[in-house]
């Protein structure tokens, strides 16, 4: 099979546009300082310049950079993770202070080496972050956490503005996709979130372009609804290497739009869906959205009453 037959070209509408401005220079200068890391960085997230020179906002993610879970579409190292940072907290606020987001997005590798999944880290990167930057709303994307739910209460307990946990792929095809992770599973992870703390807006990801079928995604989003889900994101796979699952089609800005407009319509508060759509894109638009539909939804039920 020749090259040209095994991989898809990728379209006009997949090139970026780099911008290394005193933004992203400074701001990659910073993570290396204070030895944080970034998700746009280790995932190789395809929005990094614009995210970073234009919007000056980022993903950061704690509990280190060696995931123990080998998905088949994630560029993050895997292996066995070193020893807790227990100072990460501190320095992640710090720099959320330094940088004077409006908006930070806190995830992390999945560490199933960890009882507590990682999860008195994460709450305590919020309750930081809290103490030094009281106007920042906070995003939190966690693994799974083993489906454990005392860590998810744990971080719900230190109550984020938003709790993103990302379905990723259709349920067919989450056993080749997804490393330990089951499609049910985080279902039921997202719906109890939202029954731990039902005033924070929950969020799911869903990428697009490993095969699925139309049905199939419509059939993800129904799911999500069904679990009381607020916002979702939905974006194009790319290949981040050889050795990673390939493309088996790219979609359209058409299609996109298409998809999003399907998702409006099943009730979400928002939802971002494009070429180059990631979970953490536009997050603090996605905030705004969702605090504004709960402050409509609160005036119909006074009407009401």
């Amino acid at each position: 099979m020749s090259k040209k037959e095994e991989y898809l070209r990728k379209p006009e509408w997949l090139k970026i546009k780099l911008n290394t401005n005193e933004n992203y220079t400074g701001l990659k200068k910073m993570m290396r300082e204070k030895n944080l890391h970034t998700v746009c960085e280790e995932a190789k997230c395809p929005n990094i310049h614009e995210c970073w020179a234009v919007r000056r906002t980022a993903t950061f993610m704690i509990l280190g950079d060696v995931c123990t879970r080998a998905c088949r579409f994630c560029a993050v190292k895997t292996g066995l993770p070193t020893e807790l940072d227990l100072q990460e907290p501190e320095r992640v606020a710090d720099s959320v202070a330094l940088m004077n987001l409006k908006h930070a997005v806190v995830t992390a590798v999945a560490r199933d080496d960890l009882k507590d999944g990682g999860a008195a880290v994460f709450a305590e990167t919020v309750r930081a972050i809290r103490r030094k930057s009281p106007f920042t709303t906070i995003e939190v994307l966690p693994s799974d956490m083993g489906g454990v739910y005392e860590n998810l209460k744990m971080l719900m307990d230190a109550r984020p503005d938003i709790l993103n946990h990302n379905i990723e792929t259709v349920e067919r095809l989450t056993p080749r996709v997804r490393a330990r992770a089951k499609y049910k599973r985080s279902l039921e992870f997202l719906k109890r979130a939202k029954e731990m703390q039902p005033d924070i807006p929950t969020k799911s990801s869903l990428m697009i372009g490993l095969g699925e079928t139309k049905e199939e995604i419509i059939a993800v989003m129904d799911d999500l609804r069904a679990h009381d889900v607020d916002i979702m994101t939905i974006g194009q796979y790319l290949q981040p290497s050889k050795k990673h699952l390939k493309v088996l089609k790219y979609y359209s800005p058409e299609e996109f739009q298409e998809l999003k407009d399907i998702a409006m319509s099943k009730g979400f508060s928002h939802c971002e869906a494009g070429p180059l759509v990631r979970s953490s894109y536009h997050a603090d638009e996605q905030v705004n959205a969702a605090s504004k539909q709960k402050q409509l939804m609160g005036e119909k039920e006074i009407q009401e009453a």
